[in-house]
């Protein structure tokens, strides 16, 4: 990973930290107001790139292509199967909060 990507990284991993703890935006930004279904988009987006990449990369270290050697193949490989099984298990949360409250009595 270059450093831009590593310190795009480190903001975006601060930044969730400080909203989980409730801190609120800093100081002269207004809070952002993001809608379920589009974090949800936007996650999905976020591996479906994450498994073309990996593709990508995969179909290019085939072809011989000197950019595409093996280690960054299997990073990004790996990259998106992470990003992949964390999707599953967020659906399956998601399905069985939706379970219980469907199964709520009235």
């Amino acid at each position: 990973m270059n450093e831009i990507g590593m310190n795009e990284l480190l903001t975006q991993l601060r930044a969730l930290s400080a909203r989980a703890q409730g801190a609120g935006p800093a100081a002269g930004q207004a809070p952002v107001q993001e809608s379920f279904q589009s974090l949800l988009k936007g996650s999905i987006d976020s591996v479906n790139k994450s498994q073309a990449h990996a593709e990508q990369l995969t179909r290019a270290f085939e072809v011989g292509d000197p950019n595409a050697d093996l280690a960054s193949v299997m990073i990004a490989m790996q990259k998106a199967n992470l990003s992949f099984q964390t999707m599953v298990q967020v659906r399956n949360k998601l399905v069985t909060a939706y379970q219980d409250v469907m199964n709520m009595p009235v």
